[in-house]
């Protein structure tokens, strides 16, 4: 790939996804697979003003020899430094970057049971930084490939090819491939807000999804809950890009308000293991059943972390005629196959489906149907014929999709 282009990727991160403004501290988290890159990045973030920018780098591998034998005591523990650098974010209000790279399948074998306990014990702990600097911060997904990622997505070709592939189908589906990501970008969003501006016009009160595949769901929104996509804004009015590649318009729905069944069109990988061919039944608005061919008990214990996880966070809708669908590609990694086909989120939900949410606490937003969990999965539910009609307070039919894409 040529260091042309990664650069522009570079600056696209750092300006538009994280847009780091002067004397702002930057913390990355990234895998060893691309240093080269990482570097490009950091030094974007410093041309952008970053006062520093820090990296935290993990391997994959290591994380597994960890998992396996450190005790359930010390995977549960959040050490002094760890609570110091997180008490710093939640006072500087950093930046914060991720750089996926890992294998889909990396954590394959690992005690799911124990890291569950693991980080059920760790959550009580990370809540209050996490309250704290919600919606105060900016933040950024993105993704570089790592070899073994790459050689996932594409068996057939040798890890140096399969590399170079992985790193122009990124590029590609993150509107990065061109002379001006940065423009590109800006025109996405302009197109991504009007689509919010319409659907927040319609007053919906619920959305019903139905495919071939069997899908038959409805769920409830919430009464002041608004559709948001793309950019986002901190409090203090920064905004940036919290996810690239992103199609998606998205709402929280209300939290216990959901009917019917859904079923996924993609894996879904979840803690370093994929989870196949799965459904899942609502009733009262949380998930009563589950069902997969491959990682059935994953999925159990994922829909039990605690009161919440079984319950809905996010509503997100992409056309089915999309830059990642029509790549034809399965990622095997949610940040590009959620961007692929609507999807749904069980677990925590978002505070800024809320009108006026700036005024209210995070409790407060609670008590506004907004989901709370230490969770929050993404699963993909789009398909080809997916029909999604909105229904107004007054009981008016509103097509939104029709056959996977928009209706309008």
């Amino acid at each position: 790939m040529r260091v042309s282009q990664l650069k522009k990727y570079a600056k696209l991160i750092a300006k538009t996804g994280l847009n780091v403004k002067k004397g702002q501290t930057v913390f990355i988290q990234a895998g060893l697979d691309q240093p080269e890159f990482v570097t490009m990045v950091a030094e974007e973030c410093y041309k952008a003003g970053a006062r520093s920018v820090y990296v935290d780098w993990s391997y994959q591998p290591l994380g597994k020899v960890n998992a396996e034998y450190r005790s359930l005591e010390t995977l549960s523990e959040l050490t002094p430094w760890e609570k110091a650098k997180w008490e710093y974010k939640a006072q500087d209000f950093s930046c914060r970057l991720f750089i996926e790279s890992e294998d889909p399948d990396g954590m394959a074998g690992v005690d799911q049971e124990k890291m569950s306990k693991a980080r059920r014990a760790q959550y009580p702990q990370l809540k209050p930084f996490r309250d704290a600097i919600e919606n105060r911060h900016q933040w950024c997904i993105a993704a570089v490939p790592g070899e073994k990622w790459a050689k996932k997505v594409f068996p057939d070709l040798p890890p140096k090819k399969a590399v170079e592939k992985m790193w122009q189908t990124i590029l590609y589906t993150s509107r990065a491939d061109g002379s001006n990501p940065v423009k590109a970008w800006k025109e996405h969003n302009a197109d991504l807000k009007a689509r919010c501006d319409y659907l927040n016009s319609l007053g919906l009160k619920y959305l019903e999804y139905k495919s071939k595949n069997g899908t038959d769901f409805k769920v409830q929104l919430n009464e002041d809950g608004i559709f948001a996509g793309g950019e986002e804004k901190t409090l203090k009015g920064r905004v940036f890009n919290p996810n690239i590649p992103s199609e998606e318009v998205f709402t929280s729905p209300k939290a216990g308000a959901a009917e019917g069944i859904v079923y996924a069109t993609k894996p879904l990988s979840y803690q370093g293991q994929l989870i196949e061919n799965f459904s899942v039944r609502f009733e009262n608005g949380k998930a009563v059943e589950v069902r997969a061919e491959k990682g059935e008990e994953l999925l159990k214990q994922m829909i039990s972390m605690d009161e919440g996880a079984c319950m809905l966070g996010e509503c997100a809708l992409i056309p089915y005629d999309s830059p990642i669908s029509n790549s034809g590609v399965l990622f095997y990694n949610t940040l590009f196959d959620e961007n692929a086909s609507c999807h749904l989120a069980l677990g925590h939900g978002f505070n800024e489906c809320l009108k006026g949410y700036e005024n209210y606490t995070n409790e407060q937003c609670k008590e506004h149907g907004i989901n709370d969990s230490m969770i929050h999965v993404d699963f993909m539910i789009g398909s080809a014929d997916l029909s999604i009609v909105g229904v107004t307070a007054e009981g008016k039919r509103v097509q939104i999709f029709r056959d996977g894409n928009w209706a309008f």
